[in-house]
């Protein structure tokens, strides 16, 4: 091949090469200007409006099915600093009731990162009706300014705040760390708000509007060809009955403490209380919101936004003397004949615990019905001083294991928040307090009536009483029965959970004696319900700060139980007298459809403790 042949088609290569580019060039021009509208869309995007759709956040609904948390319609007028030339700056303040300076503070708040001038920001949140209404009559005056449609919590009935939770504006930080929120976005606070916010919140959609030149939105672009759609947040189908927690917070009106109610078969919370209550309608809303919360956030009296039910760690008193009285039956230490010396209000061995009169040494179901310390002085020593271990630091770990089996000391893994282990005190917490070899069991031997360092936060209390009505196991308390349509559960809270006590025998003289509590000479006979079998066990928690702490714990039927309660009364002496009541009216409402005494609900409701009024009779331990 001659040497024009070559340079011939070398020529015609790069040639094609170059116009293959072209090609390319053009086709991709064509594409874009054409058949692709994104890059025209942003080029105009002065034109346009890019509004997030929020998705109607989950409903939430008992466990018959009533409605316990719905949505309502709510307004946050959105600004984009960059298009406020020529705003009706005044018009803006007078509608909002703002000043000029409050004006000018929002707008560089707007201005600033992670927002910028070119991007959307709330500028008001949540306004209310008439506001709105305002709003929208001149609205083609404030350039920049236009309203995001949103939605609210509502509440038909004001209980379970605590339960429930709240939703409030997310926070900087999880702003930030979290793609899905931007600041002005609300998130579950509290609750069951918080603990199923992914399920709750749903998925966010995006429309993209055409607006003229008086801001007004005049269509959707390309008739909505690139919008995304919302995707409404699940249901959540709560474990809780509406009209038992209802009930127990009537009953629970001027008392600070908490009642908590599980069905010992499932591990569902029947109700969770905690005193004094709030109406979660109060936490709904812009600027009437932050006035209540910095409200009931200052109520140092009754500190209503604290839930004691989860939180609030308090001695368990005489109520403990069960998981002792099972543990040392169980370590073949007593059994149901075992008697041991009382001296009725005089201090056995060297000085405490001291006992109330009782008519002397009782048997074990006995003791229990009765509420007799010195028999439980006895009976930790017993536990802790067994021969078989080495040394009492042995026994008292052994002990120890065996309470925290039942749940003392341990957070549970309940679905809701913040919940708090209790404290069942350790050996190196004793060393520092005593020194090493400083301590023995007469030491400490008030632990054994549930006094001391240990204490139980109420879900605690209810968790080991369903243990027992279970007869030695319990399933994870949790306050949802399903998400969802299909209504789902987290396989952990099916799954069965045995105590260090399985001794089936301990636990029927247990309960003797809890049945026994409910009969005449027992501590909360003035309790018991007309044809339904309740055991229980009452308890004076002693508080160094003030008037000891009134406890009960009940299940009931005895046979199959359908329900397991705790309940503690802040200052309100004997837990015969203020908590079995509450109790047993709760019990009775639950397991009949009504009340029949009639006196003493009236009584109950009528007590108001935090001021002082106590209606209700002196009664037992």
């Amino acid at each position: 091949m001659s040497k024009n042949s070559q340079l011939q088609n070398r020529k015609l290569i790069i040639g094609g090469f170059f116009c293959l580019i072209v090609l390319i060039y053009l086709c991709r021009l064509f594409y874009i200007q054409v058949i692709n509208d994104q890059y025209k869309l942003d080029a105009e995007k002065n034109a346009f409006r890019y509004m997030t759709e929020y998705p109607v956040r989950g409903y939430i609904y008992d466990r018959n099915g009533k409605l316990l948390v719905f949505n309502a319609p709510s307004y946050d007028l959105m600004v984009i600093p960059r298009e406020t030339k020529g705003c009706d700056t005044m018009g803006v303040c007078e509608v909002l009731q703002i000043t000029k300076q409050e004006y000018l503070k929002r707008i560089k708040k707007a201005c600033q990162a992670p927002n910028s001038p070119r991007k959307e920001s709330v500028f008001e949140k949540q306004m209310s009706a008439k506001t709105y209404a305002s709003l929208q009559e001149k609205l083609y005056r404030f350039k920049g300014f236009f309203v995001q449609k949103r939605t609210v919590r509502k509440y038909p009935r004001p209980i379970a705040a605590h339960l429930l939770g709240y939703v409030g504006e997310v926070s900087k930080q999880k702003a930030e760390n979290d793609i899905y929120y931007k600041e002005g976005d609300y998130i579950g606070i509290s609750g069951l708000e918080r603990s199923y916010e992914e399920v709750l919140r749903g998925k966010k959609g995006t429309q993209i509007a055409i607006t003229d030149v008086h801001n007004k939105i005049i269509g959707r672009y390309m008739d909505g060809k690139y919008d995304t759609l919302a995707i409404p947040g699940q249901p959540l189908y709560c474990s809780i009955d509406m009209d038992l927690q209802e009930y127990g917070e009537r009953l629970m009106q001027g008392k600070k403490g908490a009642v908590v109610a599980i069905e010992p078969s499932t591990g569902e919370i029947l109700c969770l209380i905690s005193g004094p209550n709030y109406d979660p309608n109060l936490l709904v809303g812009g600027k009437e919101r932050s006035k209540n919360f910095t409200k009931l956030y200052y109520d140092s009296l009754n500190r209503p936004l604290f839930n004691r039910a989860l939180t609030a760690m308090y001695p368990p008193g005489s109520i403990f003397k069960l998981i002792d009285a099972l543990i040392a039956q169980n370590d073949g230490l007593i059994n149901r004949n075992t008697v041991f010396p009382c001296q009725m209000g005089y201090p056995p061995m060297g000085g405490k615990p001291k006992c109330h009169p009782h008519g002397g040494g009782k048997s074990m179901p006995g003791s229990i019905a009765v509420s007799c310390n010195s028999y439980y002085s006895y009976v930790f020593r017993e536990i802790t001083d067994q021969k078989k271990y080495p040394n009492f630091i042995d026994g008292y770990n052994h002990w120890r294991d065996m309470v925290k089996s039942f749940g003392p000391g341990t957070r549970l893994g309940t679905d809701l928040p913040y919940d708090k282990p209790g404290n069942v005190p350790s050996v190196e917490y004793y060393n520092k307090v005593f020194g090493k070899n400083g301590w023995r069991s007469n030491t400490i031997v008030s632990l054994g009536i549930g006094q001391a360092e240990l204490t139980l936060v109420p879900l605690q209390m209810a968790n080991v009483v369903a243990a027992i009505a279970n007869r030695g196991f319990y399933y994870t308390p949790h306050s949802v029965k399903g998400v969802g349509n299909d209504k789902q559960l987290d396989n952990k809270f099916k799954q069965k959970h045995y105590v260090g006590v399985q001794n089936q025998e301990a636990y029927t003289n247990v309960i003797d004696g809890m049945q026994g509590a409910m009969e005449p000479g027992g501590t909360a006979y003035a309790s018991r319900i007309q044809d339904v079998i309740v055991c229980g066990k009452t308890g004076t928690a002693q508080n160094p700060h003030g008037q000891s702490h009134a406890v009960f714990l009940a299940f009931a039927p005895r046979d199959n139980p359908k329900i397991a309660m705790a309940c503690i009364v802040e200052n309100a002496g004997f837990g015969g007298v203020t908590s079995a009541p509450i109790v047993s009216l709760m019990m009775e409402k639950y397991l009949k459809g009504k009340t029949t005494r009639v006196d003493l609900e009236k009584r109950v409701m009528a007590a108001d403790l935090i001021n002082g009024k106590n209606l209700l009779s002196t009664g037992f331990h």
